[in-house]
Formats: C-alpha cells, structure tokens, sequence
C-alpha cells in the first residue's frame, strides 16, 4: 500500500512541479527543495508525525503552532521535516492514478480510494481472528466538502461525512470487515444494494459458517435476515426490532404493561421479546441464539431478560471502535474526501495493531504509550538519512542525534551554509559556520570561549 501511495504521489509531485516550471517561465527551472519527490522512508515519517499528532491531541490544531520555535512547539516536528515540506506533502498526498481515474469512475463512485482501502481491508481479515462475539453498526467520518456519497446523519456528533458499515469483534474490537456507502453507483461491478439483508451479506462473508453470533440494531434486524445467517451461514445472531415489523404480535408492542414485566415468543428456531424497562415504553428483541425465557438475576427488581442484558454487552463494538478513534485521532481538516478516508483507515489500523501487539507479546501496553512508540518508530528512519545532509540548520543536527541517542560530535565546525550569529546585534548581521557545543545555536568567535578537551571533558564528567 505504501508503494502504491508513493507512486502516485511522486506522479503528482511531478505535476506540481512542471507547473511551477511553467509559472516561472523556464522549462529548465529547479523546484525548491520543498517540492522534491519523495521517499517511503519520508512517507512513513510523514505518517508518524500524523499518529504523532494524534497522541498529543494535535490533530486539529493549526500546523505553524506545532512548529514553533518558542518553546511552544513540539520539538520532534521540527527535526523530521520543516513545515513547507509537510503541508506540501499533505497536499500531494494522492491514492491512485489520476491519468485513468475518470474511466474507473464510470463503474465506481469510490475511484479515488478503492484499492488502498480493499488492500487494507483485506490485511484486518489476514492478521487476527476474532472472538465469537461480533457487532455490525455503521460509523460516520466527519466531512463537509464536496463528494457523491456525503451522508446526513442527524444523531452522529459530526452529523455530515462518510458513512462506514463495519464488522468489529465486540470483545475486544477489532476492526474485521468495512464498506464505504458510496451512494448508488453506475452499472458495473459495483453496483450492489444498500438495503439491511444485502449490507450484512457481504460484511459477513469472512466469518461465514464459523458460528460466531452477531449483534446489530434494529435498522438491520429482520425475522427472514436472521433465518438466512442461522440456516445458510451457521451465525446466530441477536437484535433490537423496530415496532412496525409486520411478524410482530399486537400484544408485543402494547405499552399498557407492568414496569419491567416481559413476554416472550417462542418458534423452532427464533425467539422474541418485549420488555417494559417503564411505563409506557417496550423495547423489542428478536434472537436466534437464545431459546428460553431466562431472567438475569443480576439486574435485580428490573427483572432483564438474559436476551437484553446480552444484547447491551454486544452492542457496542462499533461505537466503542469511533470512541477509540476520536480519542487520538489523526484526522485534520481536508477538502478531499480520499484524505478523509485515508485518516479514518490510519485510525483503525492503529487500533487493529495495538490490539494484535497485545495478544502477541502477552502484555498490557496503554494504547498512547503504543501509537507513541509507532509514529516514533515509523520517524526514526526518516532521522538517520536526515541527520547527514548538509542544508539543515545544525541546532536541528544536534537535536536529531539527540533524538537518536547518538554522541554529539566534539568538534564545533559544522559543515554547510552560514547562519547569523544569535548573540549578535541584529544590525551587524554577522554570519558564521561555528555552533557552540552545548545549546547549538550559531555563534561567531567573538562570542565563544575556547577551552582544550581535557577541560571540556573534566567540565562534562564533573
């Protein structure tokens, strides 16, 4: 996937730079060092920095704070990459090739994006097997700008985006199957149903006769739905029921009953209840995993049926997952729904890892202490090749190698351009190539003290 991003990016890059090419008025024009082509190693350091963000609740914050050089700004910006190369990075940023883009997206709404996100999807069904307890619910990833398949959604916090309909293991949440509504899509291989029977069909293909059970809510929850995932796929599975559902009983849906009284339904192989948790409300549940009437003792005076006490414990995978994400969220604001996308996948990668990591090593790890582990480690090799280029200031060297644990070197000639003095007046403008050895900063002789290595070493022992 990160190879495939590197192409495409590079080939906007390149456009971006035929363009400035253009604008200046000389084929022969050099682009800035800014507008260089990139490098895996960069575009995993880019990708860092975002987790980076993410862990620091940065995500949202304007770019230029985080790359202040007061004391305010986040030190590790700084020495990964200036903030020219980092919001043009963001901005070239491309999943796909733009040259054929238009004819895929006479089969496909979703062009821009949908071969990272099947190849990502794909790796959550390889890596980890999940529980036998499994929700399906929809997620809504904030978007305001311009796309086909925008989504309204009044009781979600963002209430504008890009609806998500995901498969997640409610034990421990693990993303194990996606789809991107997309609206209704042209003739061709994509051209499928949105409607509940059809949305759960797919997402359960990779689960299909494991006899696992699913949860969801009653805007999927249907009498032949269930039927069809106990007797063609081996998935039990349990739901809340809307009230206009037409295999309901009367009785069932009377609200004249006795606070937390229930009536149960029984056939051969699904069962139904109706709870009033209080005067003048039911709620409704339909089940193909349960087959009695059992009350959970544990809800005390409420007197729940078991089938609700289960039902409140499975329900939400989902929303548990959207929780995890918007706590270190990467996101930032975008015109681009592909960058939305690719934000929403970074943040559920991040939570499929840490999980994977857990059952791996066998150990608890905080998830803040791991996404700071993963940016870092993903930056770290973007350091060791930055470390030895000549045009960066040396106070960003000595930072880098004190970020690498690496031994500052003891001498104070620094090799690359002059920079002024910072213990000069301003009106002298004086420049030099000398740093001093301590703070790094960049000093002219007239302000340095010359000491002989034992000296120095005795001073840095002592």
């Amino acid at each position: 996937m990160l190879q495939e991003i590197l192409i495409h990016t590079n080939s906007k890059i390149r456009q971006r730079q035929r363009d400035n090419a253009n604008a200046a008025d000389n084929a022969n024009c050099k682009a800035p060092s800014y507008m260089q082509e990139t490098t895996i190693c960069e575009l995993k350091a880019f990708i860092g920095l975002l987790y980076l963000a993410g862990v620091t609740k940065s995500n949202r914050q304007c770019l230029k704070d985080l790359w202040r050089t007061d004391g305010t700004g986040v030190d590790i910006f700084r020495t990964t990459m200036s903030l020219q190369r980092f919001q043009f990075l963001q901005n070239a940023v491309r999943f796909d090739d733009k040259s054929t883009r238009e004819e895929r997206k006479q089969t496909d709404n979703m062009a821009a994006f949908r071969s990272i996100f099947d190849q990502f999807v794909q790796c959550c069904q390889n890596a980890y097997s999940p529980s036998e307890f499994l929700t399906i619910d929809e997620m809504l990833l904030a978007f305001r700008g311009r796309c086909l398949f925008r989504v309204y959604i009044p009781n979600k916090p963002a209430k504008y985006g890009l609806k998500i309909l995901a498969l997640v293991d409610a034990k421990n949440f693990y993303v194990l199957n996606l789809e991107v509504y997309s609206g209704k899509q042209p003739p061709g291989p994509y051209a499928v149903s949105n409607k509940p029977f059809e949305v759960v069909e797919r997402l359960i293909q990779p689960v299909s006769r494991s006899h696992r059970n699913l949860t969801f809510d009653n805007w999927f929850t249907g009498y032949e739905l269930m039927l069809h995932l106990l007797n063609e796929h081996r998935l039990t599975s349990v739901g809340t029921v809307r009230k206009n559902k037409r295999q309901i009983p009367e009785s069932f849906i009377r609200t004249d009953r006795q606070p937390n009284s229930s009536l149960f339904g029984f056939q051969k192989d699904i069962t139904l209840v109706s709870y009033a948790p209080k005067k003048n409300k039911v709620v409704i549940v339909m089940s193909t995993m349960h087959h009695d009437n059992s009350i959970d003792v544990s809800t005390g005076e409420k007197q729940k049926p078991e089938m609700i006490t289960f039902y409140n414990s499975t329900k939400a995978g989902v929303d548990v997952v959207d929780e995890l994400s918007s706590s270190y969220n990467v996101s930032r604001n975008s015109k681009r729904w592909p960058m939305t996308l690719f934000y929403g996948v970074l943040n559920m990668a991040a939570i499929n890892a840490c999980i994977i990591y857990r059952a791996n090593k066998n150990v608890t790890i905080k998830r803040t202490e791991f996404i700071r582990n993963l940016g870092l480690s993903m930056i770290y090799e973007h350091l060791h090749s930055r470390k030895s280029k000549k045009h960066i200031p040396n106070y960003i060297r000595q930072r880098i190698l004190k970020q690498l644990g690496e031994p500052s070197p003891r001498h104070v000639n620094i090799p690359g351009r002059y920079v002024r003095c910072q213990d000069c007046p301003y009106k002298k403008d004086r420049k030099t190539k000398y740093s001093c050895n301590a703070c790094a900063k960049p000093i002219c002789m007239e302000h340095a003290k010359f000491i002989c290595e034992n000296c120095a070493d005795l001073d840095s022992s002592g």
